[in-house]
């Protein structure tokens, strides 16, 4: 699993979901959204999930965002 792979903690990805920095639409696909936050965990670099819009609300991907890093 890529969560594994990347060293990623499922509450992290709860705390980005029931907590982001930035909630943005998807620029390509309007059933998704991008909920970014920083991680203290992870020397507080930023984690972008991409999660569906609809219910029950799943995750599309995820990865640490070093493009935003800075800018939060």
């Amino acid at each position: 699993m890529r969560m594994a792979k990347r060293a990623i903690e499922p509450e992290w990805i709860e705390r980005v979901l029931r907590n982001p920095d930035l909630r943005v639409d998807d620029e390509s696909d309007p059933e998704l959204e991008h909920c970014v936050a920083k991680v203290p965990e992870l020397a507080n670099r930023v984690l972008r999930v991409i999660v569906s819009k609809s219910e029950p609300r799943r995750v599309i991907t995820l990865y640490p965002d070093r493009n935003m890093k800075g800018k939060l």
